[in-house]
């Protein structure tokens, strides 16, 4: 019996077993198999086809048309911390993006030669500082918070990507982690800017705050110009190997993503509400760590962290843990982690999570204290 067919058998019994004992008729299952459920309707619907599938091209396009020795003069080991952290930390505040979205776009420019401190502060600040979040923090839960969301979200993820590459150092040009690279292509220059500006018009209407019907009429109209544009203007060798990229891309991230969203849903309406408020309504290191973990294992679709900030602070959440929370929650969740263990290893990814965790704590603590 060969080690697959072990691996085989294992998996068939574990299988065996969850079906076996799985406490079907209990009343916390029931309501904590329809919660994954639900979580997983709600991500299909508002952040599959509109954040994740133009995330996904866009990473593929990156690997394919970015230059390597573009991504390494400005992101790579060689290039000045002051240009590349800075960079790194602003470039994709006009996306509204969340801990899942962010993904495909920071594992397509790790594979152009992205440094692993420069990209972990890009794979930190797009989720944490996109300017549709900001604005919104600060019109509900106010400017002091709002103006702290800023500054500490900046901060941390300059801090977290000089950390991890301080911890983790790696030779000069390092960065092609997972498929071989791509052959220069011969396209035209305004033919490849235009080709990415329609596809990130894509994300930055889906941050919007305007009509549904107007929104859809505007990603879908920027959609049918990028398929114009790869039909028409596109040679055939290129566009066969961006969507070659883009579904490697998608083979990789998606299960893992899908994954991790049911067990987050699975897991919510078992945590004790009570509790956790009780736990962050006064600004300890206690409590901001706890809202910190909370934050960084639970899932936030993009610009939900703020109403249920808003419901907590209602409930006596003090603003120090409210900041914690409002760090550590976009930048992370348990489908973000399952993906990014994917791409860094396991060693790489839980010193990240660790790091998050403890800088959105102390970042609340401080906080609380002014």
């Amino acid at each position: 019996m060969e080690r697959k067919d072990f691996y085989m058998l294992f998996w068939i019994v574990l299988a065996f077993g969850i079906l076996f004992f799985v406490p079907s008729n209990s009343d916390w299952f029931r309501t904590s198999i329809l919660s994954a459920f639900d979580l997983l309707h709600d991500y299909a619907q508002k952040h599959v086809l509109t954040c994740l599938v133009p995330a996904l091209f866009i990473a593929g396009a990156i690997a394919v048309f970015v230059k390597k020795d573009a991504v390494l003069k400005y992101l790579g080991h060689k290039s000045k911390k002051i240009v590349s952290y800075s960079i790194a930390s602003v470039s994709v505040a006009i996306l509204a993006v969340c801990s899942c979205t962010i993904l495909p776009l920071f594992a397509g420019i790790r594979k152009r030669g992205a440094g692993l401190g420069p990209a972990i502060t890009f794979l930190f600040a797009g989720p944490a500082i996109n300017i549709a979040a900001i604005f919104l923090t600060m019109s509900v839960l106010g400017y002091e918070i709002g103006l702290a969301r800023v500054i500490s979200a900046v901060s941390l993820s300059i801090l977290v990507g000089l950390t991890m590459a301080f911890i983790f150092r790696e030779k000069a040009e390092q960065g092609g982690l997972f498929m071989q690279e791509s052959k220069d292509t011969q396209m035209s220059k305004k033919v490849i800017f235009a080709f990415f500006g329609l596809m990130i018009a894509v994300l930055v209407v889906n941050g919007l705050q305007i009509n549904q019907l107007l929104k859809y009429i505007l990603m879908f109209s920027f959609a049918i110009l990028v398929v114009l544009l790869v039909v028409f203007k596109f040679h055939k060798e290129s566009a066969k190997e961006w969507l070659g990229e883009t579904w490697g891309f998608s083979k990789m991230l998606l299960p893992l993503l899908f994954i991790g969203v049911f067990i987050a849903g699975f897991i919510m309406p078992l945590l004790p509400e009570t509790l956790i408020q009780n736990l962050v309504g006064q600004n300890t290191i206690f409590g901001n760590l706890i809202a910190s973990v909370f934050g960084a294992f639970m899932y936030f679709s993009t610009l939900t962290e703020i109403p249920i900030l808003q419901a907590l602070f209602s409930k006596g959440m003090a603003s120090g843990p409210a900041l914690a929370l409002l760090l550590a929650g976009p930048s992370l969740s348990l489908p973000n982690m399952l993906v990014i263990r994917k791409v860094l290893g396991n060693k790489k990814t839980a010193v990240y999570v660790s790091l998050v965790i403890i800088y959105s704590t102390i970042a609340g603590l401080l906080f609380g204290m002014m």
